[in-house]
């Protein structure tokens, strides 16, 4: 019986934990990195990520950062570059570490949600892992934002705002 208190106290904090987090949906696609109240002016441009030589192999993923953005550079099996963001609704878990599937998508290696590597937008069903039906069922489904990517030279850049971070701050 004590243990059994303990577990449900132990559930209900997680539950309690995760629904503070909770974000009103909103809908994922190429990302508007500006704030309503930027003091900046939104400035989009191709900034450098990752060398090239840092380009995962297809079907693997691997992080960087562009203008101060956590971004996720995916590479699907047929060689396909992707740019996505590197936090994993609902939690934030790097999506780097995910898995590259050849549906077109990136499956968070915690929830296992899986995202599309074009769009962003959930695919499938939302936190379906054991422990993601319990923490995903406190949030609305959100995709992931996702970024136009190029190789420039020796670098993989990916297009942001580069005033994103500065307004921030600000």
């Amino acid at each position: 019986l004590k243990q059994d208190k303990m577990k449900l106290s132990i559930l209900a904090s997680l539950v309690a934990s995760a629904a503070a987090f909770t974000a009103a949906p909103q809908k994922s696609g190429v990302s508007s990195t500006a704030l309503s109240m930027a003091k900046f002016k939104s400035k989009l441009q191709y900034v450098p990520c990752i060398s090239v030589e840092d380009l995962p192999d297809p079907g693997s993923a691997t992080s960087g950062v562009a203008a101060g953005l956590a971004i996720c550079i995916a590479v699907d099996p047929k060689g396909g570059v992707y740019a996505l963001g590197d936090k994993c609704p609902p939690v934030n878990q790097p999506l780097s570490f995910g898995k590259v599937n050849a549906d077109g998508t990136i499956q968070d290696p915690v929830l296992g949600t899986k995202f599309s590597l074009k769009t962003g937008e959930v695919v499938g069903a939302w936190c379906p892992s054991g422990i993601g039906k319990l923490i995903g069922g406190a949030f609305s489904p959100i995709g992931v934002p996702t970024y136009p990517v190029k190789k420039s030279g020796k670098t993989i850049d990916v297009q942001v705002d580069v005033n994103a971070k500065f307004n921030f701050e600000a």
